[in-house]
């Protein structure tokens, strides 16, 4: 069965067509497209949010009701007719395989300018749904019900038969899993090594200031945030952290390189692909490389889409270990990260915060603020974010009003979300 050669690409026409003919040249590519170099300058987020029937959060999700919901903005991989109509102030919606929705905000050069377009987006959204009786969720993993796919694809298909054999993780992970994803540019070259460590380093932190996810299916997990546990119990090789480097591209690429192919889309029958099958063999033309043909540089965009690490770099760095966060405090997570990151004596403290609990993902997900070190470095860490707030530009009220919310999270680990957050 011949490889689909038409599916979206970042690279386009001849270049999509090109076929990949050694292993130097995918790093040399991935390299160039994953990791963009300049002054830091664009603010994105993607909201991800379970959805529930407002009179029964634990019954399923009829896909047609849903596209009914959603009208023109309906995603095609729900309704391959529908025109994809991006929200009013242009955030495109598309769907997880349980029916999660998201939301993806066009990048900003102001987080003032992002939280505009994004509340309105949000409140838009958020009636549109009311109106045929659904709600958006407010935590990282459906409190309510099992995992149960929505969306039938061949990707999603392959990625669940890809998944089953290691347990439940991802079935979870695709079809009961929300979080939230702050997507920030990669920076100046000289500064990157070190912005690159510490996106990962303030993870664990992170993670735990902001988990939500205990509930899952009606029932107490005892884990601060079992969405990410969920994520963690998929095939490792593209899920672990990456780790300080003087070197993140080149870094990347030969990861990218080492990965096991997951998916390769094809114009009729599945898209499984071979469980240890990596990209490298595929170039090289080992194990089942002669069934696929050669691969192109389209085969191995795809293939960049199917990493789900903390942090994957997209030409930006696409921040993906917090937790959806209630839709009245999605702003609060990404001001910190961003106040976090916006100086490089910001960053290189965050770093020293970190230390005592770097790589400690495990510890996060499960105990969360109740890891006495991973408490003291929240602590730590919402100090320094909170004073660095006005690097922001958002407005002294708003600044003041995250600040609060920020400091109550991090010295009351147990407190219950906020009525304003809740709403």
């Amino acid at each position: 069965m011949a490889t689909v050669r038409d599916f979206p690409s970042p690279a386009t026409g001849n270049l999509a067509a090109r076929v990949v003919s050694d292993r130097a040249e995918g790093e040399a590519y991935v390299a160039s497209v994953c990791f963009k170099h300049g002054p830091p300058r664009l603010l994105g987020v993607e909201l991800e949010y379970t959805l529930h029937h407002r009179d029964d959060p634990s019954r399923p999700l009829d896909p047609g009701e849903l596209a009914a919901a959603l009208g023109p903005h309906t995603p095609v991989t729900l309704d391959p007719g529908s025109p994809a109509t991006p929200l009013p102030g242009g955030s495109p919606v598309s769907l997880e395989p349980g029916g999660q929705v998201e939301l993806s905000a066009l990048p900003s050069e102001s987080l003032a300018d992002l939280a505009g377009v994004v509340d309105a987006d949000l409140a838009y959204l958020t009636e549109l749904l009311a109106r045929s009786g659904l709600e958006l969720g407010a935590t990282g993993i459906d409190a309510h019900r099992a995992p149960r796919r929505v969306l039938q694809t061949p990707r999603y298909a392959a990625m669940e038969r890809r998944f089953a054999p290691d347990g439940p993780g991802g079935a979870t992970m695709m079809s009961s899993t929300a979080g939230l994803q702050v997507c920030v540019d990669t920076g100046e070259a000289e500064h990157l090594p070190a912005r690159w460590a510490a996106v990962h380093e303030l993870g664990p932190v992170l993670l735990a200031l902001f988990a939500n996810s205990r509930v899952h299916a009606g029932k107490d997990t005892g884990s601060a945030s079992a969405r990410w546990l969920a994520v963690m119990a998929t095939e490792r090789a593209r899920t672990f952290a990456a780790t300080a480097s003087p070197d993140p591209p080149a870094d990347w690429g030969r990861r990218m390189m080492d990965t096991p192919v997951m998916v390769v889309p094809r114009r009729d029958g599945p898209w499984d692909a071979p469980v240890r099958f990596t990209f490298a063999d595929w170039i090289e033309g080992r194990g089942e490389a002669g069934v696929f043909g050669p691969p192109t540089v389209a085969d191995l965009d795809y293939h960049l889409t199917t990493l789900f690490t903390p942090v994957r770099p997209q030409g930006y760095l696409e921040i993906r270990y917090l937790d959806a966060q209630p839709p009245r405090g999605w702003l609060d997570a990404t001001a910190l990260l961003v106040a976090l990151l916006a100086r490089p004596s910001t960053v290189d403290r965050a770093r020293e915060l970190c230390e005592p609990v770097a790589g400690a993902w495990e510890a996060a997900a499960s105990r969360g603020l109740a890891d006495p070190a991973i408490a003291a470095a929240a602590r730590a860490v919402a100090d320094l974010g909170c004073a660095a707030l006005g690097e922001t530009g958002l407005a002294p009220p708003v600044i003041d009003r995250i600040a609060a919310a920020v400091q109550h999270r991090a010295t009351s680990p147990s407190a219950s979300p906020t009525p304003e957050e809740r709403a």
